[in-house]
Order: structure tokens, then C-alpha cells, then sequence
């Protein structure tokens, strides 16, 4: 049985009635809603067990570590995210939220590694109470894709569903803001063709099936030298798991629109948004348990970027059994 948690910012969020019932009206019968948080009404039946945390911002609950324990009450197979629209009305980088949803989904393959994440370009927001907010959505949006495809693997996808576009402000929400009957039948079904398409393709039930299980990795990132429009940085990848790996991957989000440009001990791959990915060279992908890597690189950076920063995360692969 595909269990589904959605995670959004409009709590309850009517949409998953329709979503629910559209799913089942199409033949859909053996799924799961899940989530931490009970049904709240919406006047129709469905699976309401949901994640959608009013007024949450997705990097509070990266940096809280809120996640982790949601996954391990309702152990999902896919993951239906529309989140970050609380962070993009607070002003909060783009940079920094996508960092978040890179953590977010490193907890979510920890907790099961063949999770299909479906990851919302947010709806447009546009409240009398803040002139930026439409903007920032378009600019934040803009950068998902490129987030995305560098974020998702062979055996745990990222698929980004446009949410924004032909959704209407004015005619599909109450306040600007939240989703009114019609923004939620516009979100039902965007959602719906993403999320038909992973039930059809079949959810791995069994994390434990071969391949090429993730295990427990940490980086850690610091400034070596900075000039101005630039700096030197080097990132330590440490094995935490209790056995050996064979290969690492970590990927670097610079903060204040640096981007990395020359790269030892590893090799690059950098999306349009800026974000890295950097995999292990031939000659030490290998680690013991407790071992560590450093890779080092060069980076650009506005003459106005101040101090070098990074958010940095990496994932080992397990020597197959």
C-alpha cells in the first residue's frame, strides 16, 4: 500500500479531498494518506491524515530537526511537498530554502531510501500586506528545477509539479494567499497526472531490496582563505556510518550568490541555481567507518557577499551485501 504525507502550508488544505477523491474515483483503491496531523473537515469523505502544519517554515523544521520523527510515525513511500511559502513571505533567501529542502530530503531517503518526492513550484501569493511577496514566489520558484536536478537520483526521483502557473490570485484564493473551492480543484489537479504516474510506475515496498543503500554521512564546510569576489573553501565528508563505504556524493549550496569554480579531490557538477554536487574522486570514494575525505575549491562571490558560507550535506553508498 503507497503511503502519502503532504506537507504544505495550508492546514488542512481541502485540496487533498479533492486529490483523495479524484485518486479514488480513477481506480486508485489501495493508498494511504498519511501524516502526523488529523482530518479537519473539508465536507467531503477522504483520507484527511495529513502534514500540513499551519504557519510552518520549512527551514524552522529543517534546522529543528522536526522531520525525522514524522517520518518514523507514518513511514511514507512518496512524499507530495508544497512548502516554503510562510519562508518566501519572511523574506528567507532562496538559497537558504533550498538548503532546507535538501536536508528535508536527505531525512526523507535516511528514512526510506527509495522515496518518490514530488516537490511543489509554490502558487502565486500576492497579499495587500506584502508588495514583495508575488515577486519572491516567481524568483524562488525559478530556482526549483534546478535544485531538483541535481537533487534527485535514479532510485529516489525528484519530480517538480507546477503549481503556479494558471493559478489565479484573485480568482482561486480568499486572501490572496489561501486557496479558496476553486485554487483547490487547480491544485488537485496538478498534483494528480505526478502522482498517478509514480502509483503506476509501481513504489518499492521493501527498502531493504538490493541496491545501492544510502549510509550515514556528515560534511562540514570552512572558509580557507577569502579575497574580494572570491574565496577558497574546503569540505571534510566523514563515514559516521558502522561500516565501510564505497563512494560519497555531497552537495554545496553557497550562500550570497557565490559559485563554485574550480574543484580537487572530486568532481563537479554545478546546476544553473548555483548548487554543487561533488562525487568522490577513484582514489577515495572508499571510507571506514569513522573515516574522513576533504575535497577543496574555489569560489566566486559578489564583492557585497561578506563572509564565505556554505550548507553542505553528503550521502554514502553502502558496499553492496
Amino acid at each position: 500500500m503507497p503511503r502519502t504525507p503532504h506537507s504544505a502550508p495550508h492546514s488542512p488544505g481541502c485540496w487533498r479531498a479533492v486529490l483523495w477523491n479524484r485518486l479514488v474515483n480513477s481506480g486508485y483503491k489501495d493508498i494511504d494518506f498519511v501524516g502526523t496531523l488529523p482530518p479537519q473537515g473539508c465536507g467531503q469523505a477522504h483520507d484527511g491524515d495529513n502534514e500540513g502544519h499551519g504557519g510552518e517554515l520549512v527551514t524552522s523544521v529543517a534546522d529543528q530537526n522536526l522531520l525525522p520523527g514524522r517520518l518514523a510515525s507514518t513511514r511514507p513511500d512518496i512524499v507530495v511537498m508544497h512548502f516554503g511559502t510562510n519562508d518566501v513571505w519572511s523574506s528567507i533567501a532562496p538559497d537558504r530554502i533550498l538548503a532546507a529542502y535538501t536536508k528535508l530530503v536527505t531525512q526523507m531517503r535516511a528514512s526510506n531510501p527509495d522515496m518518490r518526492i514530488l516537490v511543489a513550484q509554490l502558487i502565486p501569493m500576492n497579499p495587500s500586506s506584502c508588495a514583495g511577496c508575488a515577486q519572491r514566489v516567481v524568483d524562488f520558484n525559478a530556482r526549483i528545477p534546478g535544485w531538483a536536478r541535481v537533487t534527485g537520483t535514479d532510485r529516489s526521483p525528484v519530480t517538480v509539479v507546477d503549481q503556479w502557473t494558471g493559478f489565479i490570485t484573485a480568482a482561486d484564493t480568499y486572501d490572496g494567499v489561501h486557496p479558496n473551492a476553486s485554487g483547490d480543484d487547480k491544485i488537485a489537479a496538478r498534483w494528480f497526472p505526478a502522482l498517478s504516474a509514480v502509483l503506476d510506475a509501481g513504489v518499492p515496498q521493501d527498502p531493504g531490496d538490493p541496491g545501492e543503500d544510502p549510509a550515514a554521512c556528515t560534511a562540514r564546510f570552512r572558509a580557507v582563505s577569502s579575497w574580494q569576489g572570491g574565496y577558497q573553501g574546503e569540505v571534510t565528508v566523514t563515514n559516521t556510518s558502522a561500516s565501510a563505504v564505497r563512494g560519497w556524493t555531497a552537495t554545496v549550496v553557497p550562500a550570497n550568490g557565490a559559485r563554485l569554480t574550480q574543484l580537487w579531490n572530486g568532481s563537479l557538477t554545478t546546476a544553473a541555481d548555483g548548487t554543487a554536487t561533488v562525487r568522490n574522486a577513484a582514489w577515495n570514494g572508499t571510507l571506514a567507518a569513522g573515516a574522513s575525505a576533504a575535497f577543496g575549491f574555489v569560489a566566486t562571490a559578489p564583492a557585497t557577499a561578506g563572509t564565505p558560507a556554505a550548507t553542505v550535506t553528503c550521502t554514502g553508498t553502502a558496499p553492496a551485501a
